[in-house]
Formats: structure tokens, sequence, C-alpha cells
């Protein structure tokens, strides 16, 4: 029997993809914090093992890395807070490097690591909200630039680190998913996109979302885990949408109001701020921050034709997976 580890495996993603595993027969370990929610486990949890331990804790990463064949990195920090980004630095590159370092060192057939599109890069277009669509692809060079989040230049050390893995001998494969669409509490993840709509806010902005169906992601996964492929990255992204049209169609499908006011990158500048000061004030995590006002406004495509090609892969319809999730969210709430 194939065995697995899946780091973060308690995430949205992470859980999916433990899932998928089992199902197709492979013998699942589960590396979870110690006081990390497990629940989203609990439909498989008397059919794998489930590891206490952390990625930036060398001993219980070496122990959950005994008689294992494959790996897949899911865990990491995602935020776009200021006062994360050293918690993110740590967790996201240091951690990363540990994964890597241990995998070679106990032989693993093949890491698939769980990257973003976020560590290929933003070139640094100007922010004009006329400006036509900018296309970014797996060639895409990372460009030093002020759209860059925090969160996205640890993604890219973190790639880096997987890089050098394949240099010193591990076979590896990265996947860059754009934003996972997938059933998840209501204020976790991109879960947050479907409850503002739910909560009919009134903005929207004139940007691009970049989405991709989380079961798109875990079966992308499992496809290159069993196959020749190594050494490679590939974009998982199910389509492009402009935040207006996602919020109109997730807003009908809740039968809510959609946001009818656009943000003009003025007042993208003043809502941003005011949130800084409120968390500052609070000490909650601010709801909108100077980096994901700035690239809500931006027009990006992600390209998906290499997945397409290598894989045959078909992607789930826009339609179908909003119209899934949203079920989900209303049956939950």
């Amino acid at each position: 029997m194939k065995r697995i580890l899946i780091t973060g495996a308690n995430g949205l993603l992470g859980s999916a993809t433990a899932k998928r595993f089992v199902e197709a027969g492979f013998e699942v370990s589960a590396l979870c914090r110690a006081e990390s929610d497990t629940s989203s486990l609990k439909e498989i949890a008397s059919k794998i093992t489930i590891v206490e331990g952390d990625i930036l804790d060398i001993m219980s990463l070496e122990k959950a890395l005994e008689n294992i064949d494959y790996v897949v990195h899911s865990a990491a920090v995602v935020s776009y807070a200021p006062k994360d980004k050293n918690r993110m630095y740590k967790a996201n590159v240091e951690g990363t490097a540990n994964v890597v370092n241990m995998c070679l060192a106990k032989g693993i057939k093949k890491l698939c690591h769980i990257s973003s599109i976020a560590a290929l890069g933003k070139p640094n277009v100007q922010l004009k909200l006329s400006a036509t669509d900018t296309f970014i692809d797996e060639e895409q060079k990372w460009e030093d630039s002020p759209i860059n989040s925090h969160y996205a230049k640890t993604k890219y050390l973190s790639e880096l680190e997987v890089w050098r893995g394949k240099a010193e001998g591990l076979p590896i494969v990265i996947v860059n998913p754009s934003v996972i669409l997938g059933e998840s509490n209501w204020t976790k993840s991109s879960t947050q996109l479907f409850k503002y709509a739910y909560d009919e806010h009134r903005f929207y902005s004139e940007g691009n979302l970049n989405y991709v169906d989380v079961r798109d992601v875990i079966e992308a996964i499992y496809q290159l885990i069993n196959s020749d492929i190594e050494g490679e990255r590939f974009i998982l992204n199910g389509g492009t949408v402009s935040y207006r049209e996602f919020f109109e169609k997730v807003a009908k499908l809740f039968n809510k109001k959609p946001p009818v006011q656009k943000v003009s990158p003025i007042l993208t500048e003043i809502i941003w701020r005011v949130e800084a000061f409120r968390s500052f004030i609070t000490g909650k995590a601010p709801l909108i921050t100077k980096e994901t006002a700035k690239n809500s406004l931006m027009k990006f495509v992600y390209k998906n034709d290499k997945i397409r090609r290598e894989l045959n892969f078909k992607f789930t319809d826009f339609d179908e997976t909003i119209k899934r999730v949203s079920m989900f969210l209303l049956e939950s709430h």
C-alpha cells in the first residue's frame, strides 16, 4: 500500500486532499499541530493516522516521515495582515525548508508542494481601472514589485526551497492554485467572499477574481502524485470573473441584493486606512489591508493551458461550483 503524509491536513485543502487519497486506497498520515481544530477530518478519522507535530519542529517532522512514500505539503500561513508578516516568513519559508530537507533525508519518492498563484509574482503594471487584462502563465519571472504582498514573497521563497530540493535529487511537483472555492466555515478562507455577498455589502471592486474549485485542486494533486511528471509547476485556475459578476451570481443564489457601488481607487485608499485604524484600536484583524485593497483592483488572468495539456485536465464549471458551495453554506448556517 502506498503511504502518504499530508501537512496542514486539517485545513480546507489539506482535509479534502486527505479524503481523496483515502478513497484511492492510500495509507494516509495527517500532520496537524497539537492545538489545531481537526473537525474537518472527522469523517475519515478512523481511516487515517493523525500525527501531532509541526513543520517547524524537526523532531516531530522526522517522526512523521517514517515509512512514508509521498508527501503533499499543504501547511502554510495565509494572511495579508501586517502583524502576521514574521509568522508567515517563519512557517512558509523555514517550514518548507524543513520539509524539503527531511524529504531528502528520508528518500521520499515525490513531494507535491502546494504553492499559490501569488508566488508567480505580478508584473509592475500601472494601476488603471481601464487597463486591459494582463495574462500570466508558468513562465512568469518574479519581479520585485510594490503590488506583491508579503504572503506572495513568502510563497515565492518557499518555492525556491523546493527547487533547491529538486537540484539535490528530490522528485517534486508544484501546484499554484488561484483562490480556492470550496465548502468551509463561513469565516474561513475564500468562503468570506460568499459571506460578503450574503451580508449584502454595497461595494464591489473592478478587478478580476481568479478561482478554482477545491475538488479540481485535489484531483490535480492526486493525478500529479501518481504520474511520471516531476520537476514541473502547474497553475490551477478554473477561470477568471470580475468581482462584480462573482458577487451578483452568489447574491442571487442567496436571494440577496448584490453590491451596486463600484469602488474607486481613491475610496479604496480610504477604506484600507480606516480598517488599519480599526484594527489598531480593537486588536482584531483588518477586513481589508493595503495589499488586498490594491490587488482587488487588478486585472490579472492566470492561464491554465499547461495542466489541461499535460493531464487532459478539465475544470469544474463556475456556476456549478458557486451553486454547490452556496447551498452548503446555507444548509450549515
